[in-house]
């Protein structure tokens, strides 16, 4: 398949998984709607098919990840186990990698990457796979994940 870029394309994008705009959208929470109106006004990168369809590189949406339609808050907590922990990320996971009794998570969150060593029966009980929407908890020197 033939791609047109954007002048803000990059290396990272090119090599990132391409999805439709139904499916970031969804993956946002936000609207198709909203979206289409993030493509068009250019808040958000895309790459054009051959064909002028927009694909949303997966890069591109961690961006967005840790704000679309998430007020601050208790309610963008809603999905997560109740904590009385105020500083969590939202974010991707990027690799999980179990060796031994340990696992590390790499979460992706607003274009950053943070890592937690956590054990890894813990890891196992969470079931986290590439992709997965996961929060790191941040508590003085520790970061705990939580699975979605």
């Amino acid at each position: 398949m033939i791609y047109r870029f954007y002048p803000t394309y990059t290396t990272e994008m090119a090599t990132s998984e391409l999805l439709r705009p139904k499916e970031a959208a969804q993956i946002l929470g936000i609207s198709y709607s909203t979206l289409k109106q993030w493509v068009y006004h250019k808040k958000l990168r895309t790459i054009r098919t051959a064909g002028g369809h927009h694909r949303i590189p997966r890069v591109e949406m961690d961006r967005y990840l840790h704000r679309a339609g998430e007020k601050p808050g208790p309610a963008r907590r809603q999905n997560f186990r109740a904590i009385s922990g105020r500083n969590q990320l939202v974010g991707r996971v990027v690799e999980v990698r179990i060796e031994g009794l340990l696992a590390q998570v790499k979460l992706s969150i607003g274009g950053q990457q943070i890592t937690s060593i956590i054990t890894s029966d813990a890891a196992r009980e969470l079931g986290l796979k590439l992709g997965d929407k996961a929060a790191a908890l941040i508590k003085s020197t520790e970061v705990m994940i939580l699975r979605a």
